[in-house]
């Protein structure tokens, strides 16, 4: 219809979205993703970080409205075949901004990767992690013996951040969960709330003897020694949801589900 943004459909390759993407197919036109104004995405929330990701990668960053076929879908909106104009005409857009990981090797390697979510480090054998942490420069703690510890956004708070016991964060709190797994010395500590704006260092102490990798929300690099994680404000996110079920009201409610 005219005035409406150019919209690219992209769906993730399970049978249910592909049955999907062909019934909106029928419905109306789309143009290729180089042509788009806009993005609806069918899939799980794994597909939506997918959508973002790439297009983080190839710097060209539209908003994305998503229908859930998945499991959770909790970046998603529900799954409906027919009123998509009149959704999208209507949605409630949020700005998302991603953390950016900065990882050295013990080989020397040096890997940046952007995380929507969470970075976490985790160990890599039966031994438990040392690590080393740092806020803006400042040793914060000498040493936390533990499984592995994460970073997340307010939009990932709800995801692995939450199934390790972390705080669920406003999604306009600028603020950073910093959430240890399995922690077994200091044995009591549960993570910290930090501004957006802190700049995390993690140091892992015998990196050889006790190997740690760290995942950038699906992409994982091994053996690392060094890990430095900051928020990227020059890079915006939008997601787009139905008023009923924006992510920032799913967020709040998260916090009342036992």
């Amino acid at each position: 219809m005219s005035g409406e943004p150019r919209r690219a459909l992209l769906a993730s390759p399970t049978d249910e979205a592909q049955a999907a993407a062909r019934k909106l197919h029928e419905r109306r036109d789309w143009v290729s993703l180089a042509e788009a104004e806009m993005v609806v995405a069918l899939g799980g929330d794994g597909f939506m970080l997918q959508v973002l990701h790439s297009m983080l990668e190839t710097r060209r960053i539209l908003p994305v409205f998503g229908m859930n076929l998945g499991t959770v879908g909790f970046l998603m909106n529900e799954w409906q075949e027919k009123g998509l104009d009149a959704r999208i005409s209507r949605a409630k857009r949020f700005s998302v901004f991603p953390l950016r990981m900065d990882a050295e090797t013990v080989d020397g390697q040096h890997i940046t990767l952007p995380a929507i979510n969470e970075v976490s480090l985790l160990r890599e054998t039966r031994q438990t992690a040392k690590l080393e942490i740092l806020l803006n420069d400042r040793v914060v703690m000498a040493e936390l013996v533990c499984d592995g510890v994460l970073v997340s956004t307010p939009a990932g708070s709800t995801a692995y951040n939450l199934s390790a016991q972390g705080p669920i964060l406003p999604l306009d709190s600028r603020l950073l969960a910093l959430t240890p797994i399995s922690p077994f010395r200091p044995r009591r500590w549960r993570g910290a709330i930090l501004p957006e704006s802190a700049k995390l260092e993690i140091r892992v102490l015998d990196a050889i003897k006790r190997p740690v990798s760290v995942v950038a929300d699906q992409r994982e690099v091994r053996d690392v020694m060094t890990v430095k994680v900051v928020t990227d404000r020059t890079e915006t996110l939008t997601l787009m949801f139905d008023p009923e079920h924006a992510l920032d009201e799913r967020i709040t409610m998260e916090q009342f589900i036992a």
